[in-house]
């Protein structure tokens, strides 16, 4: 799948938004151009508007991600999987609208109907879920963590895979993240750190797999960590589709870019043709299909 020195190969970006409002299908055509070919279209909290304050609210904006999913595939002929989840932040900011127990209570019944969504087929992943990224008081921050180790054990119960939205605070985070993997039974290969730096290494990452935001320099970054590398990591934008935040997130060209790049840099230093597909199919095939078993039009 390597032909004159570039991947002819599946390209997936693991974490994506869409906004039918914004880019929507215009933000799908600039990466099938690029050469993508598959995604996990993440629900995308509406920030900006009024935050949900009842699971048929929840149940509206997962039904209009999953409807989303299946515009682009008639559209552009693609691999979709849909990630639906409630997002950290929204719990957080909703303490202060309906208090801890309220928030917490729509949080997780937000969680059972993604699970529900995931169970008929019409989703493959929970998320984004996890803990807020910015600093909170001290017991926001443990009702967070108390969160997180009952989502796990929910996803572990229902055997789905779980892409976490978390700080960063370097190997901690992931070590962390690992212990609350053990505590509430959830198998470390079915979590997924989103939003992860390009350090692959198992000192680094606890053995925690990562879809890692790819942008400028991370190649050089990824590179020099994969000898040490035993978790399996995949690629992500993390693409925002929203008009009021530009340069916060990679933009939807940037996984087949990177992927580009990373196949060039790798033969650069010596590695065979062969080895090089063998680490782009992992990343980009066989271990997303694992996880989502979404992947059917390669």
């Amino acid at each position: 799948m390597i032909e004159d020195g570039v991947w002819t190969g599946p390209i997936f970006d693991q974490h994506i938004h869409l906004d039918r409002r914004h880019r929507f299908l215009g933000a799908v055509s600039d990466f099938v151009k690029c050469g993508g070919t598959g995604m996990m279209l993440v629900h995308k909290p509406a920030f900006y508007e009024s935050l949900p304050i009842d699971s048929n609210e929840y149940k509206d904006a997962y039904l209009d991600t999953i409807a989303m999913a299946n515009e682009v595939r008639e559209s552009f002929g693609i691999d979709v999987g849909v990630a639906l989840g409630p997002h950290p932040v929204v719990w957080e900011k909703q303490i202060e609208t309906l208090g801890l127990e309220a928030s917490t209570e729509l949080h997780l019944e937000a969680v059972s109907l993604a699970i529900e969504f995931i169970d008929s087929g019409e989703a493959h992943c929970l998320g984004e879920v996890g803990r807020p990224h910015y600093p909170v008081q001290g017991s926001t921050w443990e009702a967070a963590n108390e969160n997180l180790q009952e989502v796990m054990s929910m996803a572990s119960s229902a055997g789905v895979a779980i892409q976490l939205h978390v700080e960063e605070n370097g190997p901690t985070t992931c070590r962390e993240l690992s212990e609350l993997c053990k505590k509430s039974g959830l198998p470390i290969e079915r979590a997924i750190r989103h939003f992860a730096p390009p350090d692959v290494s198992s000192d680094f990452t606890s053995d925690l797999p990562a879809t890692v935001s790819v942008g400028k320099g991370s190649i050089e970054q990824l590179s020099s960590s994969l000898a040490d590398s035993d978790a399996p990591w995949g690629m992500e934008t993390d693409f925002l589709d929203d008009p009021k935040r530009p340069g916060a997130v990679l933009g939807p060209k940037t996984v087949p870019k990177r992927t580009q790049q990373l196949c060039s840099h790798l033969l650069a230093a010596q590695w065979t043709e062969e080895r090089v597909e063998s680490l782009m199919l992992n990343i980009h095939s066989e271990w997303p299909k694992s996880l989502y078993g979404c992947l059917d039009s390669e």
